[in-house]
């Protein structure tokens, strides 16, 4: 039977120790492919920040990006779901008068919104991104669909932000920032859209997270695996809990599912 396999990148693909995809996870990805697997990425990250996956790019199939808001195949899109512009502004007022940074992802660019010391060890420390595209004006970024939001804010800000928004949802897959969407996107959506487009029945899905912004995508699939350093919440939605990142958990996984 063929399976179509559904993989967060950080934390699930990469370590977050050393910003890489382990050789067994390559290794494991290359024989899934080789016996048919469907391969695609599922990522809090727009397409422009995915620079962590290079020896697995030729074995994508497709990628939902923006925790579902972007979904494409090749030069295809297949689904774009932007926050609606009012809510946008808001956010920008929010981050103006609150003092927090907010990352800006368009359809094209990407900028990083009233930067400061803690969004700069987030995303160059932790997470490998060192260009934040601060040079992008805030007139450009407003002309394009605004796929997500990402203020790094903590969980009680959250709590402040949140009821000042309409038709958006937020997720928290790292302690130091949300991201935000339109109402009803997320990483399960873009899995849905991705086997509306290609046609393969969600009976034969694998979808591989670490963070809770993976969990709907996790609980969505016939079959949701999640990773040895994942939260203990996340953790108890999985179908099957493999080891870390960094100890072969990736290709322990496919194993145990005989993908490989």
């Amino acid at each position: 039977m063929k399976r179509f396999l559904f993989f967060d990148i950080d934390g699930t693909l990469v370590s977050f120790k050393s910003h890489k995809i382990p050789e067994s996870a390559i290794y494991g990805l290359t024989l899934a492919k080789e016996k048919g697997a469907g391969i695609y990425i599922a990522t809090g990250r727009p397409y422009g920040l995915i620079n962590n996956i290079e020896e697995i790019k030729h074995l994508v199939d497709g990628y939902i990006t923006a925790n579902g808001a972007y979904c494409f195949s090749g030069k295809q899109e297949i689904s774009c779901c932007p926050i609606p512009m009012n809510q946008v502004t808001s956010v920008i007022e929010l981050s103006d008068k609150m003092g927090f940074a907010c990352m800006i992802v368009g359809e094209q660019d990407i900028m990083m919104y009233n930067n400061n010391p803690a969004a700069d060890h987030i995303f160059k420390d932790m997470l490998n991104v060192q260009d934040l595209r601060e040079s992008t004006s805030l007139q450009t970024i407003l002309g394009q669909r605004i796929l997500q939001l990402t203020p790094v804010v903590t969980p009680t800000e959250e709590q402040a932000i949140l009821p000042l928004l309409n038709n958006v949802v937020s997720s928290r897959w790292c302690p130091e920032f949300i991201d935000i969407t339109a109402k009803g996107v997320d990483k399960a959506k873009g899995m849905k859209d991705m086997i509306t487009w290609y046609g393969f029945p969600l009976s034969q899905t694998v979808a591989f997270g670490d963070g809770g912004n993976d969990l709907p995508m996790i609980r969505e699939a016939k079959i949701g695996v999640v990773m040895g350093n994942a939260s203990q919440t996340v953790k108890a939605a999985a179908d099957h809990v493999t080891n870390t990142v960094d100890d072969d958990g990736l290709y322990q996984a496919l194993k145990y599912l005989k993908v490989i």
